[in-house]
């Protein structure tokens, strides 16, 4: 399946027709009555006609001027349009609003075809529309709307159904047809994931319709509907299919954030405790806390920090904790001391300030005889990714829908890891073995310069992966990728910003470089205390401009 150059006119065209085929060739058993009459209608289109859909399809909206359907390698328009509309595909539309109106014609076919209800037919164009609207005009036919219409109205009727093709080729809505024909396809390679049955995400036809409604309600959140009648709409879902699930989840989650921002405290604390999201447990203590029931806040948090989900948790949990027992009358809770980092503090020239405050002390510290790079988050990541590349790419169901996924979908969910266990014990295991050396310049050498969601090829070079993996003590990578697996959306970043190598010696350093006035994160905090609690060695260094200002 390869997609096609911008450069061919008609690219969106042979995407979509490969798209459409990708989709007949695995989920034909999903597809109703509709759907495969239009696969085959489609491909019996000539190609003008065929191009000219796929170009409403790609436009938002289902309602279109015909002057504007107008695009130089189509041609005749017109004669395009006959076998769509002989189809019922389009059509003139049945009535039309007045807001459909607006949104369609301009300013001076509005005031021309209703001169005669407007008492100000020169003003703009949102005071024509408030002048009409008090006239509560019912929608009705574009005819009779005009005696004579300004230009022709027309109607691509199938938008729902293309809807379902796209969920199940991209596994989501969010992505339109447009990310499916950028240039960067023609360049970019990905790995082949074999796809079969099995690795489907929806195996019936009754989860394509429960996605569709999961989609239909962040729409509706998102438009701004009321929590309440989205959360009644939601309380009809019925599945036990773990990819729909997840997706349940973070709707929800999402939902409830949307009441915290509307101060619906209590509706907040129905739809966290109803979602799986990794972070809704937390959420349900911050609401508790913002709508002053300190006891239950309590409680909950104390019930939380006997069994914390996370990294992420622990840190909120830490602080809340005492928070919440001061409100409650008890005595100051101290924090939990944690181990202080090595503190680096230097004096650097001014003029190396605009090389950046990382470039400056990189210089600085090579200068006394140790490799030093500038990794940040990408170093760590690129390791794990290219030993446990197996397991990241395995055709585990719902991960991977067509074949230009740079990463699995269910990536940041809370299962990834626990779905691929097996795996992921088998790639870590080589560090214990000493095989994990081989195993990862092997994959450098093989997998060089495909997709990945972990490798970042560009700043990766083979010096640099010799010395890592001279340097870098096997134990101490197995912590950092078993850290990196407990909480993958918030453990990738937040890494020191240097890496300092003694190849000699076989050592390493890594160092978080802070320049006047930066403080550090949360995640690098995070980072930090983990490196401090498994004897890694890390220092942070404050960096101060010396010299004239």
């Amino acid at each position: 399946m390869i997609a096609h150059s911008v450069e061919d006119p008609l690219y969106y065209l042979h995407n979509f027709r490969q798209v459409l085929q990708w989709v007949e060739q695995r989920y034909a058993d999903l597809l109703d009555d509709q759907e495969l009459a239009f696969l085959q209608a489609f491909v019996a289109l000539e190609q003008s006609a065929q191009a000219l859909m796929v170009r409403m399809v790609m436009r938002k909206g289902e309602l279109f001027r015909s002057d504007r359907l107008d695009y130089a390698e189509i041609g005749d328009t017109v004669r395009a349009l006959q076998p769509l509309q002989a189809l019922g595909w389009v059509r003139e539309p049945e009535q039309l609003s007045l807001d459909q109106l607006f949104a369609l014609l301009r300013k001076d076919e509005l005031a021309h075809g209703f001169a005669g209800q407007l008492s100000r037919p020169r003003a703009a164009k949102s005071d024509l529309f408030a002048q009409l609207q008090g006239l509560a005009l019912a929608p009705r036919p574009l005819a009779q709307w005009f005696e004579q219409a300004p230009v022709g109205i027309l109607q691509w009727c199938l938008q729902p159904l293309c809807d379902r093709m796209r969920l199940l080729f991209f596994g989501n809505l969010y992505q339109d047809w447009s990310d499916f024909v950028l240039a960067d396809l023609g360049v970019l390679r990905f790995e082949q994931v074999p796809f079969s049955p099995g690795s489907r995400a929806l195996q019936q036809r009754s989860e394509v319709d429960l996605a569709m409604a999961l989609h239909h309600c962040t729409e509706r959140l998102e438009q701004g509907e009321a929590p309440a009648a989205i959360l009644d709409a939601l309380a009809q879902w019925r599945s036990d299919n773990p990819w729909l699930a997840r997706r349940h989840g973070r709707l929800l989650f999402a939902l409830g954030r949307h009441c915290e921002r509307l101060g619906d405290w209590d509706l907040a604390l129905t739809v966290y405790g109803r979602s799986n999201h990794a972070q809704a447990r937390i959420r349900q203590v911050r609401v508790l806390e913002r709508c002053e029931r300190w006891a239950q806040a309590h409680e909950l948090a104390v019930q939380l920090a006997a069994a914390p989900a996370n990294a992420l948790e622990v840190q909120a949990l830490q602080r809340m904790l005492p928070r919440l027992a001061r409100k409650l009358g008890g005595p100051a809770q101290p924090r939990r001391r944690t181990t202080a980092p090595q503190l680096i503090e230097l004096e650097l020239p001014r003029e190396l300030a605009e090389l950046g405050v990382e470039e400056a002390v990189r210089q600085h510290l090579a200068q006394a005889g140790a490799e030093v790079h500038y990794v940040e988050n990408t170093l760590l990541n690129s390791l794990f990714g290219l030993l446990c590349w197996d397991a990241i790419f395995a055709p585990v169901p719902g991960a991977f829908f067509h074949p230009f996924q740079a990463a699995p979908q269910d990536l940041h969910d809370a299962d990834f890891q626990l779905r691929r266990a097996a795996l992921f014990d088998a790639c870590l295991g080589r560090l214990d073995d000493g095989t994990h050396r081989q195993a990862i310049l092997d994959c450098f050498a093989t997998k060089h310069g495909l997709q990945s969601p972990f490798v970042f090829w560009s700043m990766l070079d083979q010096a640099l992966l010799e010395q890592a993996l001279a340097c870098l003590p096997p134990a101490h990578l197995k912590q950092c990728f078993l850290r990196l697996l407990q909480d993958i959306r918030n453990n990738r970043a937040g890494m020191p910003d240097l890496i300092q190598f003694w190849p000699e010696q076989g050592s390493y350093r890594m160092i978080e470089v802070k320049g006047p006035g930066d403080r550090l994160q949360d995640n690098q905090l995070r980072w930090l205390e983990f490196c401090a609690e498994h004897h890694l060695p890390v220092a942070v260094c404050h960096v101060r401009w010396g010299g004239p200002a």
